[in-house]
């Protein structure tokens, strides 16, 4: 956790500490390393974190740079704070079924057993809508972080072409679980084309779009999913490019989960179902991605 009951921020430095070094998440981003592979080691340690970003060794420079990352993370003018519950509200929102009632159900070897019947595979309809609005939270994520307005959507989409490590990461997890796996591997037109056609009515009844509103530009529903129809509009070429040239496709990202995860079915829906309720990956990289963006202004203002 983050924030906590007064939402008050937690240090950035222990949000990376705590975060977790194995359980289901790092395993189902493991069977993704084939996207980025040996650029992500998932960085569980804030000075670890340091050393690599900056190259640095010197003990007393490092603290220089922790405490302004810590300033500049506090600053309630800047946007990283903001940034962090972006990433968590779409994971937080992302969930079918608690994350602790799959805890209780799952064997040591995080076998999918017999919590299946308690999955609710979600509606293309609304996979779709989940999708486009995970894409949205990382274009206004990706403004907070850099203080730009939310509606650059040219300056995010040639951003995406230099994601690397644990921001690439999270876009090979939006791509192959949130949409291969559920929609299948032309997931990019069915969600153009859910989009066009969907009502006001069902976007707002979307967990992910509630938990997202009150950060998309827009006076009222209506406003906020034509955001997100440009949003998803500008990113879907990309999106697609990605897919096609890492050769992402769901026979490759099943076969790569098996290593990790015993799946007592492999029916993409129901995988899509278990995903979402037992991964926090957008969260947990989106914090590693603010940290490191973090180090990295605090040396060039040290």
């Amino acid at each position: 956790m983050f924030f906590g009951s007064d939402d008050k921020p937690v240090s950035i430095v222990d949000a990376v500490n705590n975060l977790p070094e194995s359980g289901i998440t790092i395993y189902a981003l493991k069977a993704l390393d084939f996207v980025v592979p040996d650029e992500w080691d998932n960085p569980t340690d804030f000075d670890a974190l340091m050393r690599k970003v900056t190259g640095e060794t010197d003990d007393d420079f490092l603290e220089e740079i922790k405490t302004k990352a810590v300033e500049l993370y506090n600053d309630d003018t800047q946007g990283y704070q903001t940034a962090i519950k972006i990433f968590k509200m779409v994971d937080t929102a992302d969930t079918a079924l608690g994350a602790a009632a799959i805890a209780d159900k799952l064997a040591d070897s995080f076998s999918m057993l017999s919590f299946m019947k308690d999955l609710t595979p979600k509606a293309d309809t609304i996979q779709s809508i989940d999708l486009a609005i995970k894409i949205t939270a990382e274009l206004l994520a990706f403004t907070k972080i850099n203080g730009i307005p939310g509606d650059s959507f040219s300056d995010f989409v040639g951003a995406l072409g230099n994601y690397a490590g644990e921001s690439k990461m999270r876009m090979a997890g939006i791509v192959a679980f949130d949409g291969v796996i559920p929609l299948g591997p032309d997931f990019a037109e069915l969600v153009m084309g859910k989009l066009q056609s969907v009502s006001v009515d069902k976007i707002e009844g979307s967990s992910v779009f509630q938990k997202m509103a009150q950060y998309i530009p827009g006076s009222g529903a209506t406003d906020k999913l034509e955001f997100v129809k440009k949003a998803f509009g500008h990113t879907k070429g990309w999106v697609s490019n990605f897919q096609s040239e890492n050769n992402i496709n769901s026979e490759k990202v099943i076969a790569n989960l098996s290593k990790y995860i015993s799946l007592a079915d492999t029916k993409l829906d129901y995988v899509a179902a278990f995903l979402d309720a037992s991964t926090n990956y957008f969260e947990h990289t989106g914090t590693q991605t603010v940290a490191s963006r973090l180090i990295e202004r605090a040396v060039n203002e040290v």
